[in-house]
């Protein structure tokens, strides 16, 4: 594992049991995540590509291999253990927002940190500023249903934000959206990065994973192809 490493998964396997017949939907993937890294992870449907995210961010934990975040072994960790990373290290960015619709911008923002136990001022602090990244302190005091498509996906991405985690983990996050309004959150988490964010983007589309600095294609649960754009010397691992 390189010193820099923030993700390292090695020869991982997930199997899924349908009756008599076992499916192997990862089938001994292995690969490093370096911290501010922006990596997209790009698949057809059934390739494994959820099931990779999944594993990612603690969602899931596979049937074989081991799994390291910030050079903790994942896949020895407990379910209160693998609950603190997913609230603590993992900002989790969806395609459907997931915002509570009786909940203004700023609450919902601020849920993260409810779990984690964190004092109402140091909170509304915290969540304040999250929604200044993103572009969003007007609208902190509006719920969903008085928003945009983009707006509350930006809401989605500050509450993702808000607890200052090693990995932001978006999963089709322009997938709800207009062209237009895809690329404005494409330019976002292009500043996010450029800010010091690691960043692994889920997705199905080429356009949307060239955004990233590497690529990683997979296939029939296998690593196909692992290659760095041109921005980043455009040699292929």
């Amino acid at each position: 594992m390189t010193a820099d490493a923030l993700i390292r998964i090695e020869d991982i396997w997930r199997t899924y049991r349908l009756g008599a017949e076992e499916v192997h939907a990862l089938q001994g993937v292995t690969l490093e995540v370096r911290r501010n890294e922006y990596v997209a992870i790009i698949g057809p449907s059934g390739s494994g590509k959820s099931t990779l995210m999944n594993l990612i961010g603690c969602l899931d934990t596979p049937s074989r291999g081991r799994h390291y975040l910030n050079g903790r072994p994942v896949s020895t960790m407990n379910d209160s253990e693998l609950a603190r990373v997913r609230n603590e290290e993992i900002g989790f960015v969806f395609q459907t927002f997931n915002l509570l619709s009786r909940l203004t911008a700023l609450r919902n923002v601020e849920l993260p940190l409810v779990y984690a136990g964190l004092p109402p001022v140091e909170r509304h602090e915290r969540a304040t500023r999250a929604l200044e990244i993103v572009g969003l302190a007007d609208r902190k005091r509006h719920r969903p249903n008085e928003m945009s498509g983009g707006q509350c996906q930006r809401v989605a991405i500050a509450r993702a934000l808000v607890t200052q985690p090693s990995l932001l983990l978006a999963d089709e996050p322009t997938g709800n959206l207009d062209s237009a309004t895809g690329k404005d959150i494409l330019c976002l988490f292009d500043e996010l990065h450029a800010m010091g964010n690691t960043i692994v983007l889920v997705t199905h589309n080429p356009e949307i994973a060239s955004h990233a600095k590497r690529v990683i294609a997979i296939r029939d649960g296998r690593i196909e192809r692992d290659n760095v754009s041109a921005a980043k010397g455009g040699r292929d691992e």
